[in-house]
């Protein structure tokens, strides 16, 4: 079967292969990590078929692939940018609120009220109990959860 084809120019076969590896890699991650390197490989893949020995094929893989990567990477990530979008509820953290029932990891209980709405609260350590009428400061939002730390109170 090979007859039909003459003889095989293996370069050809290298730059088909390594433009189809990295293709598939960028759709598997769709990250726009490795789409310059398949282009590179395209560009080196027309090198080796109008008849470029292996070293140039190489050298215009190189600088295809990395003079597109330096020339749209910063273009390319800020158009991939995702921002965090802000909810109400990322207002709380930092906020100082009474604790509402008594707070304890181990008994699984604890509530506070912020912006008037009832939050479940934990503290970082299953040690900490914090009872109800506490001063506690809001540290984070961990699911439904707010985790808290009793503040001092003059």
């Amino acid at each position: 079967m090979l007859e039909l084809f003459g003889e095989i120019n293996w370069f050809i076969v290298l730059w088909l292969v390594v433009v189809v590896v990295f293709l598939a890699v960028e759709l598997a991650t769709v990250t726009l990590t490795s789409i310059w390197f398949a282009a590179g490989g395209l560009i080196a893949l027309f090198v080796a078929m109008a008849g470029g020995n292996f070293a140039f094929q190489m050298i215009a893989f190189l600088i295809a692939a990395f003079g597109m990567f330096f020339a749209t990477k910063p273009l390319a990530d800020k158009m991939m940018k995702t921002s965090k979008t802000s909810t109400n509820a990322d207002r709380a953290i930092g906020e100082e609120v009474r604790v509402l029932e008594r707070i304890s990891n181990l008994d699984q209980t604890g509530m506070v009220v912020v912006h008037g709405q009832e939050w479940t609260a934990r503290t970082e350590d299953d040690k900490n109990i914090i009872e109800q009428g506490a001063l506690v400061r809001i540290l984070r939002i961990s699911g439904v959860k707010v985790i808290v730390e009793r503040v001092k109170e003059d």
